[in-house]
């Protein structure tokens, strides 16, 4: 009787241990906070916004300085043709020339070729001569027909004699001059160096220009001779 009862009482358990109810789950810890790391995230942000700022304040002070637009050669001065105006962050470490100072600058020479697209800086000019070593600056009055109508600055040139005819009857006499020479090259390099800036003017009524070429030492003489009798003509060739 007694295992019956014992039987019969634990018939109504369940093999299966009862699951807690869905409100009561365990307990999670407490989050762990990081204050090191927020102060970082704040840190950067700061930073950041101080970065932009200063960005902004850099680009809002800008000056106005001189580009060149045209290659200058050694021994070359800037002009209104081969140069503007740019505007660039102010920089004092820079020694830029300024766009007013312009006209100052006009007096120096390139120490070396400044290419097109280049910002100018005051260490890029001489007060000197500013010649390359083993060049000449020969100063040149051509008529209308002894140069082509679109020669500019920086052009290269090749220098021809040309007889005239007044040279024709002294070179029967003497044997030799400019007309026997007529022709002949002078200069088969040459560079324009200069050109006289009222020339456009000048040629309209009269057809003469004045400018001066960059030659070998060695060439100098015979072109200014030739230059000073009026017997020179110039053709524009391809660069170098």
């Amino acid at each position: 009787m007694k295992i019956q009862e014992r039987t019969g009482a634990g018939a109504g358990r369940s093999a299966v241990p009862a699951q807690p109810s869905v409100g009561d789950r365990l307990p999670t810890p407490p989050r762990e906070r990081k204050p090191a790391l927020a102060a970082l995230a704040v840190l950067l942000i700061l930073v950041g916004a101080l970065g932009a700022t200063m960005l902004v304040l850099q680009a809002g002070d800008r000056i106005e300085v001189i580009k060149v637009t045209a290659e200058i050669q050694a021994g070359e001065s800037i002009s209104s043709g081969n140069t503007t105006s740019v505007l660039v962050a102010k920089d004092d470490s820079i020694n830029y020339v300024k766009w007013e100072q312009r006209d100052a600058l006009k007096e120096f020479k390139a120490k070396s070729t400044i290419y097109e697209g280049t910002v100018v800086i005051g260490d890029m000019f001489t007060k000197g001569t500013g010649l390359p070593a083993g060049k000449a600056s020969v100063g040149v009055a051509l008529k209308e027909g002894q140069y082509p109508k679109d020669l500019e600055a920086g052009d290269t040139v090749v220098a021809y004699r040309v007889g005239t005819a007044g040279s024709g009857s002294d070179s029967e006499d003497s044997g030799t001059g400019a007309g026997s020479s007529s022709g002949a090259v002078l200069v088969d390099d040459a560079r324009v160096n200069t050109m006289n800036e009222e020339s456009g003017d000048s040629a309209v009524s009269t057809g003469t220009l004045s400018l001066t070429l960059l030659v070998d030492q060695a060439d100098a003489a015979a072109l200014t001779q030739a230059a000073s009798a009026g017997e020179v003509a110039i053709v524009r060739v391809p660069g170098n």
